[in-house]
Formats: structure tokens, C-alpha cells, sequence
């Protein structure tokens, strides 16, 4: 059974195409906004504050480096606990990036031609016309902006999709058959090798996540990998004391069997 992640714009039918998909394959759904109000209230982190963080332009996240990253791995720690469950339709825009390195997930491209979004969004937010497509231009160009600033790529670039559906071509039902039946090919079935990077992306996260719960480590701009329950940490921090904490911390996490610390001290540190 494969992890399925739809990538759509606002009001590009993600929703509909995971609903369906769910009901055939009996698969939990989740969407981009559910998971930030799970992370949110996980994480005591104001729901506003976080959503905006996660959509906010470059010159906000260059003031703030640190947080920025531990917004995203609280976020993908929260993504990867249902993941880890074996069954889910993930449906956000960036959801294959979030899982990026994971071979069997299953990335899926969803576009709509923009009558078709304008339709949706006048009457979900009661808009008019030209406040749709004032509305769906400014998150696309915010979205666009926020995926090539993190992680430098153009996250509409079909390379990045195992398939592109267009929904002025078909219909949602044919959508969700063809989806439905990719998911049951050999090539997105869970091997050993996916759920052992799996397993170690999540521990990773859930360090960072522990960090991340933590206000004086929550801005530690950090790195933080995982290898069968060994984690590293690595990159410069502000005093010994801040090494000797952020190992602590680390050390607690539930998977943890052994930390090794590479931090030194230096001038690349946000607290």
C-alpha cells in the first residue's frame, strides 16, 4: 500500500480527488490545514503564527533562520506519525517534499484550469470574481516563492510527480481510479530499505520536534540526522551550555539510542 501526497493549488480539487480516494481505498485522509492544526496544538505554537511562518515571502524567514526549520520538521514529525501508520492520503502542496527520500510515496500533481478555481473559491469564501482571482494569484505566487526559497526547487515542475492530472481532462472519479490504481503497483509498495529511511526520518524530526517544543532551543538552526536510533547533531551554537542542553534534549527522545555531538560553538546562532 502506498503513502499517496497530493500536491494542488488553492482550489485546484485536492480536496475532492483525497475524499474520494479515501472512500475507495479506505485510506485516512489528511489535509495541509489539518495538519498544521495538529502541529499547532501539539506544539503550543498559535495556529495564525504558524501558518503564516509556513507560507511567509524570504525576507521574513532571513530575520529567523532557525525557527523557520523548526517550524517544518514539528510540521513533518506530525506528517510522518500518520505516515508511519502504513495508510494515508496526504493531501498539501508540498507534501512530496515533506517526504522527500521516501520511495514509496506516491506524488501526485493536481491541476485545474483557472475557471475552475475561480468557481471554487467564489463560492467557498463567497467571493466575488475579481477578489477570487486576486485571492488564488496571491497564495500561488506566496507558495511558489516559500518552495523555491526552502528547498530550491519549483514545486510545480511535473519532474517532481510520479503523475499529472488535469481535472479540465478528466473527471474527479477518473482521477481517483487512475491514482487508485497506481497505488497498488509493485513500485509503491513499502520495501525495507523505504521504512528504514522512514523510521529514521521520523526519529530525526521528533528530535528536532522535542527541540522545537523547547522555547530556548526552538530557533537552534541545527542539523539533525538519524541512523538506526544513533542520531547526530552537528552546526554551531552559542555557549557549551547550549551543547550540553540541546544533547540533553535529544538524549530524551523516545527511539534515541545513542546522541553524538558535533556542535561547536560559533557565530551561526539564532537564540
Amino acid at each position: 500500500m502506498a503513502i499517496i501526497t497530493i500536491s494542488r493549488g488553492s482550489f485546484a480539487g485536492g480536496n475532492a480527488l483525497a475524499q474520494c480516494l479515501a472512500q475507495r481505498l479506505g485510506f485516512p485522509a489528511l489535509s495541509r490545514e489539518q495538519l498544521l492544526q495538529q502541529t499547532a496544538r501539539d506544539f503550543g505554537i498559535s495556529e495564525t503564527e504558524l501558518a503564516g511562518a509556513l507560507d511567509a515571502t524570504p525576507p521574513f524567514w532571513q530575520q529567523m533562520p532557525g525557527k523557520r526549520l523548526a517550524y517544518v520538521k514539528a510540521v513533518t514529525a506530525v506528517l510522518l506519525e500518520h505516515v508511519r501508520a502504513g495508510k494515508l492520503i496526504y493531501h498539501g502542496y508540498v507534501g512530496h517534499l515533506l517526504l522527500s527520500g521516501i520511495d514509496s510515496v506516491l506524488r501526485v500533481r493536481l491541476i485545474a484550469d483557472m475557471e475552475y478555481r475561480i468557481r471554487a473559491a467564489m463560492e467557498a469564501m463567497r467571493l466575488s470574481r475579481e477578489a477570487a482571482i486576486a485571492h488564488i494569484q496571491k497564495v500561488d505566487k506566496a507558495r511558489s516563492r516559500w518552495a523555491r526559497f526552502l528547498y530550491g526547487v519549483d514545486w510545480e515542475d511535473p519532474s517532481q510527480y510520479d503523475v499529472v492530472l488535469h481535472l479540465g481532462r478528466v473527471t474527479v472519479e477518473g482521477a481517483c481510479s487512475v491514482v487508485a490504481m497506481m497505488s497498488q503497483l509493485e513500485e509503491f509498495a513499502p520495501t525495507a530499505q523505504s521504512q528504514k529511511r522512514l523510521e529514521d526520518l521520523s526519529l530525526s524530526c521528533r528530535v528536532w520536534a522535542a527541540l522545537a517544543k523547547n522555547p530556548d532551543t526552538r530557533s537552534a538552526a541545527i542539523n539533525v540526522t538519524a541512523d538506526g536510533g544513533q542520531v547526530v547533531l552537528s552546526g554551531a551554537v552559542g555557549s557549551n551550555r547550549c551543547i550540553e542542553q540541546i544533547s540533553r534534549i535529544a538524549a530524551g527522545v523516545e527511539g534515541v539510542k545513542s546522541v553524538r555531538s558535533e556542535l561547536t560553538v560559533g557565530a551561526d546562532w539564532y537564540w
